[in-house]
């Protein structure tokens, strides 16, 4: 299985205290931990060619993660199409945090996906509602974050479904924060947490559960079905 994840890459250069705490960039840290799992990985970035997501990249990637946030408008309607075209073929994608925003995500979900959020280094607390859920193994009750940006409902999105985590936030919002979804042969895995001026890909529970949706998300051996006109499988007698 090949993993591709993919990063705007623009806070870390801008931004010193990003630089600090993701040096490699949070695609690096997210790849790092996911290459300690054994698993195959290459990352892309927003100012590469074609955003780093070739045809050729594409068509071996298996499962795509996708962090972005400042520059969502910047990528490319073309490649977009051909990520979501991906995903109904049945590549995975798990998107990150403000991820929500993104061109990909909001054309799969059909909705505004908009929400309400607060920057004050805030506890989460993500609750597993869904213990049985395979994204969840190996967690406990409960995720504590010391320190995250809050998203607060109403989260503009499609029903969930399966939801795996809801959010509590220290100023008494509450958030759907892990959702997953099916959009033709692909499966999508909406994780929450992650902004960029805390460590949150650094946190052992947070990579454990990237690493689990990693292989929830991966892509089942099966084509994709035909559409459109098809011929009898059996005779029709003439009427």
């Amino acid at each position: 299985m090949h993993i591709t994840v993919w990063n705007e890459y623009r806070h870390e250069k801008k931004n010193p205290i990003v630089n600090e705490i993701y040096p490699e960039g949070i695609h690096g840290a997210i790849a790092n931990a996911l290459k300690d799992d054994g698993y195959d990985v290459d990352t892309a970035t927003l100012d590469e060619e074609l955003h780093g997501l070739s045809d050729e990249v594409l068509n071996k990637t298996d499962v795509l993660v996708w962090w972005g946030h400042i520059a969502h408008e910047e990528v490319s309607d073309e490649i977009v199409d051909k990520v979501v075209e991906r995903v109904w073929a049945g590549m995975g994608l798990i998107v990150l945090h403000s991820g929500h925003f993104s061109k990909v995500f909001k054309k799969l979900m059909g909705t505004s996906c908009d929400l309400k959020w607060r920057e004050a280094g805030e506890k989460e607390r993500l609750w597993v509602v869904d213990p049985s859920h395979p994204i969840t193994n190996g967690i406990g009750e409960y995720i504590e974050l010391p320190q995250e940006e809050m998203y607060g409902e109403h989260f503009d999105i499609p029903a969930p479904d399966e939801l795996v985590f809801m959010s509590w936030f220290e100023g008494g919002e509450v958030f759907r924060s892990g959702c997953t979804y099916r959009r033709g042969n692909g499966k999508i895995f909406y994780f929450r947490p992650g902004h960029e001026t805390y460590p949150t890909y650094h946190n052992k529970e947070i990579q454990k559960v990237i690493s689990n949706a990693v292989n929830w998300t991966a892509p089942l051996d099966r084509e994709r079905p035909v559409y459109g006109n098809a011929q009898p499988l059996e005779s029709i007698k003439e009427k």
